[in-house]
């Protein structure tokens, strides 16, 4: 029987976070979503960020005056100082495995979460997008064109990007990221994507 990798577990992320083992936090929202979420108008659209992280990005969007947005994560030790930090009411946090959410978001949010699963994944993770999206959704974000010696996280290319994301999904946009942080310049794509509804037979 195939072993499931550990850091697929919520032990393991809850590890990672009570040593403060996490090289992948920057410390506020990084600059290419900061200056996606800087040119959004409709303040009541329904965002999700999944593997949320200390959620940068919920933070920025509450002082934006968004008002619906849920955060993911399977770690109990994150989402238990997220609930502490983030008590408002614009901001839903469930500790649970995004594969087993339900719901309905016009705005998914990837940062670091795609790259931080197992590559197997991925065709799961699309469908699941997809599930998730509302009619006129979008997922957005950044992704690493970059392969890593160990893991994760686990990187990619924008070949092998364009190929998972073609299926049910349309993609508006998928460049080299010209905006990234110093210390991911060169190495990130940015990218957003729109449920491609059925058309009428």
């Amino acid at each position: 029987m195939q072993q499931t990798p550990a850091f697929l577990s919520s032990d393991y992320w809850d590890n990672r976070y009570l040593h403060e083992q996490t090289g992948w936090d920057i410390g506020y929202v990084s600059t290419p979503l900061k200056e996606y979420f800087d040119q959004l108008n409709n303040k009541h659209i329904r965002i999700l960020i999944p593997g949320g992280g200390n959620s940068y990005e919920a933070k920025y969007l509450v002082q934006q005056g968004f008002t619906d947005i849920t955060i993911v994560d399977i770690s109990p030790v994150l989402t238990k100082r997220l609930s502490a930090t983030l008590n408002q009411q614009e901001i839903t946090i469930y500790t649970k495995d995004f594969f087993e959410l339900d719901g309905e978001f016009d705005l998914i949010v990837e940062q670091t979460f795609f790259c931080a699963l197992d590559p197997s994944l991925r065709n799961k993770y699309v469908e699941k997008i997809k599930n998730l999206l509302s009619g006129c959704g979008k997922l957005v974000g950044l992704l690493f064109s970059i392969d890593f010696v160990t893991n994760p996280p686990f990187g990619g290319n924008i070949e092998e990007y364009r190929q998972l994301f073609s299926s049910g999904l349309r993609i508006k946009i998928m460049e080299g990221c010209t905006n990234s942080i110093p210390a991911r310049a060169g190495n990130e794509l940015f990218f957003s994507i729109e449920k491609e509804l059925e058309r009428p037979k």
